[in-house]
């Protein structure tokens, strides 16, 4: 005898295949945050990026007018710096200002509440700001090239390396003193960053023209080395790569990815 479901049972199976739960994977979870991360910058976004290649173009010209009778082998320097400054400038001074609003709203409260693994928040944000930086970086060497007549001498694995450890370390550093600091002390430390960055650091002018105890500060800081690296990849026949240089960047990334990750990963 054919045993028959009842309308009433039928109704209940619907339900419950209804209100099943939706299986979470981490390349979903990337989506979303990635979604999520674009609506909150949403129209300010193009503008970010115009700002960025305003800002390499002008290292790259205006610097150049404080140098009188710039040199091809000056300008050279001063246009493989300009990309370390882009990558620093969004790590160390846009990510932190981004996550300290989000603080302060609440909005980083309620991402951590969210069913995603907080290591995703980082990565996310590494995605976001290195594709905001990547058109500023080409203009900035395309203008180099028509102001300065310049030749470049790719080393792409290098420039590749030297990129990723860049923004890497520049984002989980900005992140790490967002997260730890007070939002209006992070944005007051970012601030301070971005003069140091621009005015006090062997990127577009020489360590030897420091004096000595700074240019000894500069050994261990990641500012040198990053700028180091990323000129041996854009100019290879002219700088080359240091493994000095690849060890202190490598390291300041573990130590910005310790920090930022233990704070994210912390109970409140």
């Amino acid at each position: 005898m054919t045993e028959t479901t009842s309308p009433r049972a039928r109704a209940a199976e619907s339900t419950t295949a209804a209100i099943a739960p939706i299986r979470v994977t981490p390349w979903s979870s990337f989506r979303a945050m990635m979604r999520w991360s674009l609506a909150s910058i949403g129209a300010m976004l193009p503008l970010i990026v115009v700002i960025q290649a305003m800002l390499a173009a002008g290292i790259v010209i205006g610097f150049g007018f404080l140098i009188p009778d710039i040199g091809p082998d000056t300008a050279l320097f001063l246009a493989t710096g300009a990309p370390t400054i882009l990558l620093l400038t969004i790590g160390l001074v846009i990510v932190p200002q981004g996550v300290s609003r989000a603080r302060a709203s609440g909005a980083l409260d309620y991402q951590r509440a969210l069913p995603v693994a907080r290591p995703l928040f980082l990565l996310v944000d590494l995605v976001v700001w290195s594709l905001v930086a990547l058109p500023g970086v080409a203009i900035g060497l395309l203008v180099a090239w028509l102001r300065y007549d310049l030749s470049f001498s790719f080393d792409w694995p290098v420039l590749i390396l030297a990129s990723l450890l860049t923004a890497t370390m520049a984002t989980a550093v900005g992140y790490a003193i967002a997260v730890s600091l007070p939002a209006m002390m992070a944005q007051l430390v970012s601030q301070v960053l971005v003069f140091f960055v621009l005015l006090f650091s062997p990127i577009t002018f020489p360590v030897e023209q420091l004096p000595g105890w700074f240019r000894g500060l500069h050994s261990v800081l990641p500012v040198q080395s990053a700028a180091d690296l990323l000129r041996a990849g854009v100019a290879s026949e002219v700088f080359a790569a240091d493994g000095r240089d690849l060890l202190v960047l490598t390291l300041w990334t573990a130590l910005g990815l310790a920090v930022t990750l233990r704070a994210l990963v912390r109970r409140r």
